[in-house]
């Protein structure tokens, strides 16, 4: 692994742990992180209020570059993951919610709840 790809990968796992921490301590129940799913993994995995919260983390320089971040192609990867891991968990029947969480340098994590809608 090369340099680079290694401090990547450092930088993403701060990037969660900040994330479970930031969401941990506005209520959210941490149920898992890292999640392997049979497509893709879950960054983070939450219950809120009754809701299953399936979370994508993106640590980036600024709010617009991890927005971009999660294009389509992810969002639709993201949702199959969901689904399947609500049903694999017995949580087939709670309503599943997918937010964002971009974590910058010096500043705190932006949460963006339902970033987007499960195209079922």
């Amino acid at each position: 692994m090369s340099d680079r790809r290694r401090a990547a990968e450092r930088r993403g796992r701060r990037g969660e742990w900040s994330a479970a921490l930031w969401l941990g301590l506005k209520g959210y129940r941490i149920l898992g992180q890292r999640l392997r799913t049979p497509f893709g993994e879950i960054d983070l995995v939450a219950l809120h209020r009754g809701v299953l919260v399936i979370v994508e983390v993106k640590a980036r320089p600024t709010l617009a570059a991890g927005l971009e971040a999660v294009g389509p192609r992810q969002q639709q990867r993201i949702e199959r993951a969901a689904v399947w891991l609500a049903h694999a968990r017995g949580l087939g029947a709670t309503p599943i919610r997918l937010d964002v969480v971009v974590t910058r340098p010096w500043r705190w994590p932006a949460h963006l709840q339902d970033a987007w809608r499960a195209q079922r």
